[in-house]
């Protein structure tokens, strides 16, 4: 029988060169019959979730957060998920909030307008003290910013958000731009090398998705892990279903004997963010893959270590 000291050494060897960090991104919050957010974190499948979407805010406007069927916040009814917020949290998920989407109106006009809509984030969502979510606080802000007003200062509200970061209390930053690069709308404030994570978008563009095939997907990924600047980690983003995005759907099979044994390489690499819960729920996409998105739980270590335990 192996010795416990050489099964750790074995395991910490297989995690070493990738980030505490890795893992599964997931978004929430856009169907009412994809379960509360507490029985998404309650799976172990996700290090991230994204709760989707204020999709009104900027130029003046009245923030509006969008959560589908799940609650209406004027009623005051999505306060219920601070409680979940936080369950998450105590088992180490990240939650971020995520600005945009597909259908919205949304846009910064100016450096000024950045400078306010960061603090509706900070006092609403990121303090604690209270807001459309109740007295949760967030882990950060996610950038899904799809149907703009204008293209301009995205880069402005990211470093506005940054800066209520503290010693003691960092707040996140996240992108999700299309995988056609440069992103038509992220690529300024993506260079400015603030956004600890990047998932790319890596569906509903075929010059850049899995329609073209594996070498196809793989060219993009190399693309976009030289672009990013030192620090941001890049997470292959899919759809959790065929049903959930026009191209781009990858099988569990094609993912972890094709992408995920190449892109691991990749020294920026972070993990894999699939669009989203419900079709996860739907197709039972994550618990296929979750062994093999982090190096901790990579197949070839698996067979080693077992004969070296028994």
């Amino acid at each position: 029988m192996g010795s416990l000291p050489l099964l750790l050494f074995l395991l910490v060897a297989a995690a070493a060169p990738f980030s505490d960090g890795c893992g599964i991104t997931v978004y929430w919050g856009q169907n009412g019959f994809e379960g509360t957010l507490q029985e998404a974190c309650a799976t172990n499948n996700y290090k991230y979730v994204a709760v989707a979407f204020l999709t009104t805010f900027g130029y003046g406007q009245t923030p509006v957060l969008n959560l589908a069927g799940h609650c209406d916040p004027p009623s005051g009814t999505c306060t219920k998920f601070a409680s979940e917020i936080s369950f998450c949290q105590s088992q180490g998920i990240k939650v971020l909030l995520s600005l945009g989407g597909a259908i919205g109106n949304y846009g910064i006009s100016s450096p000024e307008d950045a400078q306010q809509v960061a603090a509706y984030l900070y006092d609403s969502y990121l303090s604690g003290f209270g807001g459309p979510l109740g007295n949760a606080a967030l882990d950060g802000v996610d950038f899904d910013i799809e149907y703009p007003i204008s293209t301009l200062h995205w880069d402005d509200l990211a470093r506005a958000i940054a800066a209520y970061s503290t010693p003691g209390r960092k707040i996140y930053l996240s992108a999700a731009p299309q995988c056609i690069i440069p992103d038509r709308n992220l690529d300024v404030a993506i260079k400015t090398g603030l956004f600890d994570y990047v998932w790319v978008q890596f569906y509903n563009n075929p010059p850049c998705d899995y329609s073209g095939g594996a070498a196809s997907l793989i060219k993009s990924w190399n693309d976009w892990s030289s672009l990013l600047p030192a620090g941001n980690e890049l997470f292959l983003g899919l759809p959790a279903s065929p049903l959930a995005a026009g191209s781009g759907y990858i099988t569990p099979e094609q993912l972890k004997s094709e992408i995920l044994p190449v892109i691991r390489q990749s020294a920026n690499y972070g993990g894999v963010m699939l669009w989203d819960r419900y079709y996860d729920v739907t197709n039972n996409y994550s618990p296929q893959i979750v062994g093999y998105v982090c190096p901790l739980e990579v197949g070839k270590f698996e067979d080693f270590v077992i004969s070296q335990v028994l």
